[in-house]
């Protein structure tokens, strides 16, 4: 009984499901290794799935635990960027979006990485805003029917994933305008 316990603690503890993100984005690359298989890309949308809900629960135990560390708040971030990237370069390789956008979507969260870098290091609040919410949203919106790709009971999951996509990338470019519009003054300097 001591042993499920600890177990559970490891499980549920905010660092262990950043670092399960990171361990899911090359689950999922090597399962798409195999995109005729139609198990092998459900199983890649059930890893992502899995790893996008625990960007949810991490933030939630670290606050309401008060298990927020340094590492978590520079790890997280990252986990989050690791996995919608690799997920995104894979679904190219398989032409199955468009490289442009994979392009717009990485490179929005390259730049807005550095320059919440450089905003932390100023002291400053780098909490997402509602429309990094919206952004993410629809990402894990898109790239979950996407990497299915194949229709399921007669639903086409990839057209819904393309829909979610545009909408992604409509709230990328809106986010990272507005974090540099809102920080300006620090790439002044």
């Amino acid at each position: 009984m001591l042993l499920n316990g600890k177990i559970k603690k490891i499980l549920v503890h905010p660092n262990f499901l950043t670092l399960f993100r990171i361990a899911a984005a090359p689950g999922i690359v090597i399962l798409l290794l195999f995109p005729t298989s139609k198990l092998c890309t459900f199983m890649a949308a059930l890893l992502f799935s899995a790893a996008a809900i625990t960007d949810f629960f991490d933030g939630y135990f670290a606050r309401t635990r008060g298990l927020v560390s340094e590492l978590g708040k520079m790890m997280d971030p990252l986990a989050d960027k690791l996995l919608v990237s690799c997920s995104l370069i894979m679904l190219v390789s398989l032409k199955w979006i468009p490289g442009w956008m994979a392009c717009i979507i990485i490179g929005r969260e390259l730049a807005v990485t550095g320059l919440r870098n450089l905003i932390a290091g100023e002291g400053e609040d780098v909490s997402a805003s509602f429309l990094g919410k919206y952004k993410t949203g629809f990402q894990i919106a898109a790239i979950i029917p996407l990497l299915m790709h194949f229709p399921y009971l007669g639903i086409n999951f990839h057209a819904i994933g393309l829909f979610f996509l545009w909408g992604a990338l409509f709230f990328t470019i809106w986010s990272g305008a507005d974090y540099f519009i809102r920080f300006k003054k620090l790439l002044r300097s």
